[in-house]
């Protein structure tokens, strides 16, 4: 039997026999769930290892890397900035990074890069996948690059470039990076154990992560998803576990607790209030969730429904059946999810990866028993 820890009140029941079920039937290393409700945590459990050798408990301060689930934060911060009257989500990419006008890339909205429609879903010429380290070179090569396909026509999902436009973006208008303003806005002020950029006093919270066997079905083969996963350089390499977990790239590197993650996505589901102060309007959280494109996506074999940077449940529905859900998953199997209908906010983490590309069966059980709970 797999020890379960953590709150759990016996309401829900049902999802502790789930989370207990993941484990026994070999499918969780280690695993947090956590949901907050009208502002509050009611449900925080954690069971498992936090290593392959399984000799480190996962505990409640373990860090899990979440990949792509790092986009909801990055939407946050963007928000944010709108919501503070810098920035709008209709204006152009260029009016704030004029280089990136290179290319016929002069008339992409923000909300149109942030919903996945710019083109930019990978590069396909050949390169050195260290060069993901270096944030200069990369963003300079986005500004010079033509688009995969004609923008605003479709969305292909951005796995990694996602977070160095978005960041670039957010630099360019605040002057701070994406992990910074994170830190100094967020994470340090409310105690929220969310990082972009992870310095080395945390690296031995962080837990170990056990990758699959295989890679997922894209279904596609197409030169997007080519660009996007499938090419050596399409992923950060070359360099060391170390300066990975310090790099700050806001598409798919955060390192968290499912607690900090669901107290964020609770706040959204929340009119925005998180321990009694406003960090985004109400009328902000409705306007980056709002649907920017529907539709069969180029790189993910789904059909998509797209915020301003958010994934919406209203087609795939990873996160219960509720239609103005939204959040993100990631590489692996964590997501983070809002639901401002029931006020509910949500977020999995683990460190045994699953090849499944959006709604993992392990958190959607979850999330599932959570709602019939409710």
């Amino acid at each position: 039997m797999v020890e379960i820890a953590g709150t759990a009140p016996s309401r829900f029941s049902a999802v502790t026999d789930a989370f207990a079920a993941n484990f026994e039937t070999g499918q969780e290393l280690g695993a947090r769930f956590t949901l907050v409700e009208a502002g509050e945590v009611v449900l925080d459990i954690w069971a498992g290892h936090a290593d392959r050798a399984r000799t480190k408990p996962f505990g409640p301060r373990t860090l899990a890397p979440v990949f792509s689930t790092t986009k909801a934060i990055a939407a946050l911060l963007i928000a944010r900035l709108v919501d503070q009257g810098k920035l709008a989500y209709d204006q152009t990419v260029a009016a704030v990074w004029p280089e990136f006008a290179q290319a016929g890339k002069g008339q992409i909205t923000i909300e149109q890069l942030l919903s996945h429609q710019g083109g930019l879903s990978g590069f396909p010429d050949k390169m050195d996948p260290a060069e993901w380290f270096d944030w200069d070179a990369i963003c300079a090569r986005l500004a010079a690059m033509a688009p995969i396909w004609p923008p605003g026509t479709a969305s292909g999902y951005h796995p990694v470039t996602f977070g160095y436009l978005a960041g670039e973006i957010f630099r360019r208008v605040e002057g701070r990076t994406m992990g910074a303003a994170l830190r100094e806005d967020l994470s340090v002020p409310f105690g929220l154990d969310l990082w972009i950029g992870l310095p080395d006093s945390e690296f031995d919270r962080v837990c170990e992560v056990q990758r699959p066997n295989g890679l997922p079905d894209f279904g596609h083969h197409n030169e997007a998803t080519r660009a996007a996963f499938l090419t050596p350089w399409s992923q950060p390499g070359g360099r060391s576990q170390a300066e990975w977990r310090r790099m700050e790239i806001p598409s798919a590197n955060g390192h968290v607790t499912a607690e900090a993650l669901a107290r964020l996505m609770g706040a959204l589901a929340g009119d925005g209030w998180l321990d009694g102060e406003d960090i985004l309007s109400p009328a902000l959280i409705a306007e980056a969730s709002r649907e920017r494109i529907r539709g069969q996506d180029l790189v993910l074999p789904f059909e998509m429904s797209w915020g301003a940077g958010f994934m919406r449940n209203e087609t795939v529905h990873p996160w219960g059946t509720g239609n103005q859900t939204f959040g993100h998953s990631g590489w692996g199997g964590s997501c983070a999810f809002a639901d401002p209908e029931r006020k509910l906010g949500g977020a999995y983490v683990m460190n045994k990866q699953s090849t499944q590309l959006l709604g993992d069966d392990r958190p959607r059980r979850l999330i599932e028993a959570a709602y019939a709970s409710l």
